[in-house]
């Protein structure tokens, strides 16, 4: 046969591409299409052209490196059960989903396992997490999903206040934002021994035709005398584990030191290394330490070997152990301005895996030889026994190396401290040329009086003490994956995906509105944001562009398939470093034991991939669930600390642009607050997506995302965590919306309201 004849593959058309994506059940990318067609070189570069363009086109879109119709699951997703189908399957749909862009939510049957026990099967009204698949389409359902776990049970019942009346009875005012405005009545006789303040669980009755809906308090969760105990709205609104089992506590009290004695963890003497802890000043556990020297080895000049040590958890809390099972639960530790909820018991966290000063203390360390351009050489894991020289905080660091020294870090500074610095300046080289996401959004920190009420929200400088930390264990938690990695021990991978093509397409409109261009070529990587960040610094639109970035970017989370880090610029990543407040890092000291055969407390041979994979999906379920609370938690206090200020006025940012209205951030304190759409000026107010702005019907008068605006608080809900403002700023001049004059006001928009405008712009 002549191989001259045979026939060169052509590209696929773009409705090829989509019918292929749609029939595979497996991983779907760039390799596996163009293996599937024939596709070799210059071919391969036009297929990811097309693919980019189906993305922009909103054909398909990126999860996990795989392509996807646009709109479906990925493989795990909280979810809500909601019905049942003809046949008694269980129904369900995902709890979070975009129906502007995809359509209405896709529905999910459960399977259900044959065998079963009792209170393990999901019902209706369940809040679930499901391993999902795609199936071939049956009654309009095209996913098949599986139960790892029930989150929340369905509750006939409302957290609120109690407010008491002096003739009995009272009523409730509902912690829910959602519920804002809708007070429930209790009858005399239905509030059991609750007490006025007290945060109260209520099983409502039914909603009446007239008046409001009456309830019964059915549990006393607290008392709210104070703002001191704010964050326990969050903790029971969340179900928040926060009171430890019995058993589990006495498994922590029973618990003794490591020692060096007996060695069948094969612990290693370290405790002549000058190793220090360097925390925020009010730190109660300390759980890494870190030391530094100048490499003397010939081959490299200028490099350094650098120490991270981390408390040894793992000795503590061992598989299967009523620890190890409460731990899980929990995920993490959560912290709240006014207490934290700990992961461990403080025997644990506070104690024994604390790295104090002159103490003996078990730990797992990894040692790493750097280049002088910051580059890491080789590493090597120790299970030692430490003891720290000192207990520093980023400050006081910070100071010496500024030259204010004290008696603790006067000795330090030649020996210790400047070498630790001079590490820092090699990583600082490698770091420039990895690029990760260079994002700059400080943190506010709320700083509490000691009655727990409001003292001030401060916004603390990130100093280079700060960044030489988040670099040594940046470089600790890489080297901890290579080595689960080259010992084919299974992992949880600390994991980020890049963003979806739907949110990239909506920055790049977004950022048209400001005239900075965001090519569509090339692949995405951190790097292309970042020049967008570059461009914008010292402009009036610096933190603008960095919240939309960020909110551009895809959310990490904890999984046993290794998809990358897109905001470190990372191909692996496990989180290593803090196994006192995450069970992932629990989970990755385990397996390090494991792989190097340091004891045998390691991960049990019976941990596969598919175990890790639902463990990695449970304690990101429960990182969310801390994270939201948290920042509830921190509304509400805000919300306390302004609620005797309404009617001043402050200066913010429009911080969110939505049909209903606008969101402002106040520059002073953080606080974020709603301008309803219907009280902005004196004409009907137009949402345009693309441009993230509301423009007036008639004047074309435009409050745009990001622009400096004046406000008057109006209204502060403490429970809830909500203010309303008044927007007392012009907007800046645009052109008209397009919408017909004659157009139907917007439910909720009153003639009435156009006075409003007026009296605004006369002031």
């Amino acid at each position: 046969m002549n191989k001259s004849s045979k026939k060169t593959p052509s590209l696929p058309s773009k409705a090829d591409i989509l019918a292929f994506i749609a029939n595979q059940k497996g991983k779907v990318g760039t390799r596996e299409i163009a293996r599937a067609f024939g596709l070799k070189n210059a071919m391969r570069a036009e297929l990811k052209r097309m693919l980019r363009e189906l993305g922009d086109e909103g054909a398909v879109e990126k999860k996990r490196k795989k392509l996807h119709h646009a709109g479906s699951l990925p493989s795990t997703v909280l979810a809500d059960v909601v019905a049942r189908d003809s046949d008694g399957d269980l129904i369900a749909t995902p709890d979070e989903w975009d129906e502007e862009a995809h359509g209405p939510a896709p529905k999910i049957r459960i399977h259900v396992p044959r065998k079963m026990r009792p209170g393990e099967a999901a019902g209706i009204g369940d809040r679930v997490l499901l391993s999902t698949e795609e199936i071939e389409e049956d009654d309009g359902i095209r996913h098949s999903g599986r139960v790892i776990k029930i989150i929340d049970r369905p509750k006939q019942r409302v957290l609120g206040i109690f407010r008491k009346n002096p003739n009995g009875g009272g009523r409730i005012e509902p912690v829910d934002k959602k519920m804002l405005g809708k007070e429930l009545a209790i009858p005399a006789g239905a509030a059991g021994d609750a007490r006025d303040g007290d945060l109260v669980a209520v099983e409502t009755g039914r909603a009446p035709r007239l008046g409001l809906t009456t309830g019964r308090i059915v549990e006393r969760l607290g008392s709210l005398a104070s703002e001191k105990a704010v964050s326990l709205i969050a903790i029971h609104a969340h179900t928040i584990p926060h009171v430890f089992r019995r058993d589990t506590l006495v498994e922590a009290d029973a618990a003794k030191p490591a020692t060096l004695s007996g060695r069948q963890d094969l612990r290693e003497d370290w405790r002549q290394m000058p190793l220090l802890t360097i925390d925020p000043p009010d730190a109660k556990d300390h759980d890494d330490a870190v030391h530094a020297d100048p490499d003397k080895a010939s081959g490299n000049s200028g490099g350094f070997i650098i120490t991270v040590a981390i408390a040894d958890v793992s000795h503590y809390v061992t598989p299967g152990s009523t620890l190890d099972h409460e731990a899980l639960v929990r995920g993490n530790s959560v912290y709240f301005p006014d207490r934290v909820v700990p992961m461990l018991p403080e025997r644990i966290s506070n104690d024994l895996c604390s790295l104090r000063p002159q103490e003996d203390r078990a730990a797992l360390a990894v040692r790493m030889v750097i280049g002088a351009d910051g580059r890491k050489h080789s590493h090597t894991f120790h299970r030692i026994m430490m003891r720290s020289a000192a207990k520093l905080s980023y400050q006081q660091t910070q100071a010496a190396i500024d030259g204010v020294t004290d008696d603790t870090t006067g000795p330090l500074l030649e020996q210790v401290l400047k070498p630790l610095y001079a590490a820092y300046e090699a990583l600082k080289r490698a770091r420039a040329e990895r690029q990760p996401l260079d994002l700059d959004l400080p943190e506010r920190k709320i700083l509490l009086k000691p009655d727990g009420t409001v003292d001030r929200v401060v916004t603390p400088e990130r100093q280079d003490a700060n960044k030489l930390i988040e670099e040594f264990m940046i470089l600790a938690n890489v080297a901890a994956a290579e080595t689960l990695e080259k010992a084919r021990v299974p992992l949880i991978y600390r994991v980020h995906d890049e963003p979806g093509m739907e949110k990239v397409s909506a920055l790049r409109e977004f950022l048209k509105t400001l005239d900075i261009p965001f090519a569509k070529a090339g692949a995405l990587r951190p790097e292309a944001f970042n020049h967008i960040l570059t461009r914008v610094k010292g402009s009036d639109h610096e933190q603008l562009v960095n919240e939309v970035v960020l909110r551009t970017q895809a959310q990490a989370e904890y999984a046993a398939e290794n998809y990358g880090h897109f905001g470190l610029n990372l191909r692996r990543y496990a989180h290593f470093t803090s196994p006192i407040r995450r069970y992932s890092d629990l989970i990755v000291h385990r397996g390090l034991i494991r792989a190097l055969k340091l004891g045998a407390d390691g991960l049990p041979e019976s941990t596969d991939v598919k175990a890790l994979a639902e463990i990695g999906a449970q304690i990101s379920a429960a990182e969310r669930r801390a994270m939201l609370a948290e920042r509830e938690t921190k509304d509400r206090l805000i919300a306390h600390f302004l609620a005797d200020r309404i009617g001043a006025t402050f200066a913010g940012r429009i911080s969110g642009v939505t049909r209903a209205g606008l969101f402002v951030k106040l520059n002073e304190t953080g606080a974020d607050g709603f301008v309803p759409a219907r009280t902005i000026g004196d004409e009907y107010f137009r949402f345009e997506e693309a441009a993230r702005s509301m423009i007036g019907n008639r004047s074309g008068e435009t409050y745009r995302l990001g622009d400096a605006v004046t406000v008057k608080l109006v209204e502060a809900a403490p429970v809830a965590g909500a203010l309303r403002f008044e927007i007392l700023s012009e907007g800046r001049q645009g052109r008209p919306s397009r919408r017909p004059q004659h157009q139907p006001q917007r439910p909720g928009h009153h003639p009435a309201n156009r006075h409003r405008g007026k009296k605004r712009k006369a002031r």
